[in-house]
């Protein structure tokens, strides 16, 4: 680890209680309208449950409870400039036990926030607590992406790319590490594959969704193999509207949302039962009212939907997610297959090792896209798993 260039400054979430009381009005005086008969979740966000959800929302949830959860890991933010533009990055850091702990940046994505990791920080940084060997600690550092959360807004859309250089400089030139490891899924997933590709002090990487698409083989694809490509592009057929919407016309989509927490919450919470594994088709049965709300609540009281939302149109101004001819990802690549995540499928391993330097591999039995929040012990044995592993070779 290397001298600090940049001195962050600690940082406590504390909402006015004003800016709550706005949103509890909003709900409250939400008018209700209709839903088809035989609707369940298949035409977006479920009115019997939204109602349910909304009315625990005003009676049954407390932010400020949440907020003492949130507050419960050290915070800071710290100025990192790119390109001659300067934003203030939100940021937990758990310096981990140990003698020698591994330096990890582990990312979020939409519809998700920082909020997803928070039970597995803990165990990631002092696994003594938990029944294992401090030695196996990590330093977790969990930012929110730029546009999200409490990081501060970029004056115009950026994709995953120009992320990943905010996220290096995160590590460098503000936490002073020469070398890091980096874990992600949703744009972080993407985030976390820039790291891998295009930055050196990232030594090692871990998804637990497929970032770069592999390319195609040299020659003709296996029919096994342009069955998995007809799925994905049926799957996008079928899911990818939102997608559309906001890489094409984010700002359009913003007018609506940042006039409605009730809005807000259905786009967000369709996407949590969507790409979750939720048994009985009952969103309950994959995550508690509390934790969809204080994520849904980070977006609403920084007013981050709609810059959030940009990293779509970012991605098209980049050039997309396709990862160059001739390219690979060389730094060791560990695999969390999650099943429940219909959202993007992993190809079978040696189709990913066309575009991965694939060391680890693990085909969940359950969990989703969300993994952290879904099933953190999983999440946390795997990255424990492959991290560990690499040190041990060292």
């Amino acid at each position: 680890m290397s001298a600090q260039k940049t001195i962050p400054t600690p940082f406590t979430i504390d909402i006015p209680q004003d800016r709550l009381d706005k949103i509890a009005s909003r709900v409250a005086d939400y008018e209700w309208h209709e839903m088809p008969q035989n609707g369940g979740w298949a035409y977006g966000a479920n009115l019997d449950y939204m109602k349910d959800l909304c009315a625990y929302w005003l009676d049954g949830f407390s932010w400020r409870k949440a907020e003492t959860g949130l507050n419960r890991f050290p915070q800071f933010k710290a100025p990192v400039t790119i390109d001659g533009q300067t934003l203030n990055l939100h940021y937990i850091y758990e310096k981990g036990s140990g003698s020698n702990p591994q330096p990890l940046i582990i990312i979020h994505g939409w519809p998700g926030s920082f909020y997803e990791f928070m039970e597995v920080i803990e165990p990631l940084a002092h696994p003594e607590r938990f029944g294992g060997d401090a030695e196996d600690g990590f330093d977790v550092i969990v930012p929110s992406l730029p546009g999200y959360g409490f990081s501060d807004k970029p004056a115009n859309p950026i994709g995953p790319m120009t992320a990943a250089k905010y996220m290096n400089g995160l590590m460098t030139d503000v936490l002073g590490y020469d070398s890091y490891l980096a874990q992600g899924g949703d744009w972080g997933a993407m985030t976390t594959c820039y790291l891998g590709k295009d930055h050196a002090p990232c030594e090692a990487i871990h998804l637990n969704m497929m970032g770069f698409s592999p390319p195609a083989p040299e020659g003709d694809m296996s029919d096994e193999e342009q069955q998995w490509r007809d799925g994905q592009r049926l799957t996008f057929e079928m899911e990818g509207a939102y997608f559309r919407l906001q890489m094409t016309k984010p700002q359009s989509l913003s007018y609506a949302m940042m006039d409605s927490p009730v809005g807000v919450a259905a786009w967000l919470v369709e996407k949590f039962n969507t790409w979750s594994h939720t048994p009985e088709d009952n969103i309950d049965n994959a995550y508690s009212k509390d934790q969809l709300l204080t994520n849904i609540m980070i977006y609403l009281v920084t007013r981050t939907f709609n810059t959030a939302s940009w990293m779509y149109r970012g991605l098209m101004e980049e050039g997309g997610a396709g990862l160059p001819k001739g390219n690979r990802i060389e730094v060791p690549v560990g695999v969390a297959n999650f099943p429940h995540d219909p959202l993007i499928t992993w190809p079978k391993r040696e189709w990913a090792e066309r575009a991965y330097n694939v060391q680890h591999w693990t085909d969940m039995e359950l969990g989703g896209h969300f993994a952290a929040l879904e099933q953190p012990n999983l999440y946390i044995a795997d990255v424990r798993q492959f991290f560990s592993g690499l040190r041990s070779e060292d």
